[in-house]
């Protein structure tokens, strides 16, 4: 791990409602108030949240399709809420910060996966030698290569889902968020897209954001956080977070479901402690419970 590639300081947003062409209402309630944090480069971090609390306005900040209230955010040591940043600093930015969202139809461009993966590196205006190169490399990497002359619509919401992933990583960024990504998928769309994200990690080394309400994606990152109504009131490792099943439920959140069996088994009576983050965990906690009451 190295430098900070994410920063943000006292981060806001409040978002405007248009009522006509005169009259603007606020909403007096923000969005997002006083984050600050730091997101190392190669970290993989998964932010959480219930619906409205503004983990995906987050993301939005993070990526410029929203511009903060207040605050600073810094990408790799960029103020890019500075007056002095241009149209082409943005333009700059999103090269180097991808984002994935919820529904892939919103990000597929073309009617051939190959002219959609190819879309993204031929607005960068890049020799067409290159735009082949990264095309095929980003389609290997998420096992789409098979499906190159397919058309996107006729794929599955996962296999759509990766070949919007490739689309991103074939314009080569720092940095993925992955905005609820895997949130309209069945569960083995939803393995294959955070299997993705771990390998962008591990093996690119690929900054990773994680924007998710699944808790078991959440406990495979290095660190989570926890924003509530607009907040950040969580900033740890996925095992000490996943520990505080009380603190979790208060925001209307729970635990990975090891964590809250044995939060249950313990709030039964049961004399019962030890890790759970993982199921094997889990089953381990629970069988040294077990030989200790023979």
């Amino acid at each position: 791990m190295s430098e900070v590639i994410i920063k943000t300081e006292n981060l806001g947003y409040t978002y405007v409602d248009s009522l006509d062409d005169d009259i603007v209402k606020v909403d007096q309630s923000p969005a997002l108030r006083g984050v600050s944090l730091e997101i190392k480069r190669g970290e993989y971090v998964a932010v959480l949240g219930h619906n409205g609390s503004g983990k995906s306005t987050f993301a939005k900040l993070i990526n410029m399709i929203l511009t903060p209230t207040v605050g600073k955010i810094y990408i790799d040591g960029v103020d890019i809420t500075g007056d002095d940043f241009t149209e082409e600093d943005v333009f700059d930015i999103r090269r180097k910060v991808g984002m994935v969202f919820q529904n892939p139809d919103n990000q597929l461009v073309a009617t051939v996966v190959e002219e959609d993966v190819a879309f993204g590196p031929e607005n960068l205006g890049l020799p067409r030698e290159e735009i082949r190169q990264r095309v095929d490399s980003a389609l290997s990497t998420v096992g789409m290569t098979e499906y190159i002359k397919h058309a996107p619509h006729k794929l599955s919401g996962g296999q759509k889902q990766r070949v919007a992933i490739a689309g991103i990583i074939a314009m080569k960024p720092e940095i993925i968020i992955f905005d609820e990504s895997t949130a309209m998928l069945d569960p083995q769309g939803r393995a294959e897209v955070v299997e993705i994200m771990e390998r962008l990690n591990k093996e690119e080394g690929i900054t990773v954001l994680n924007i998710t309400h699944y808790m078991d994606e959440a406990a495979r990152a290095d660190r989570v956080v926890v924003i509530n109504d607009g907040e950040l009131i969580i900033d740890s490792t996925a095992r000490e977070v996943f520990k505080n099943v009380e603190l979790l439920h208060s925001v209307g959140l729970e635990a990975t479901q090891g964590a809250e069996l044995i939060a249950a088994l313990s709030g039964c009576g049961a004399d019962i402690s030890g890790e759970s983050l993982t199921l094997d965990e889990t089953v381990e906690t629970i069988a040294n419970y077990i030989l200790r009451k023979k």
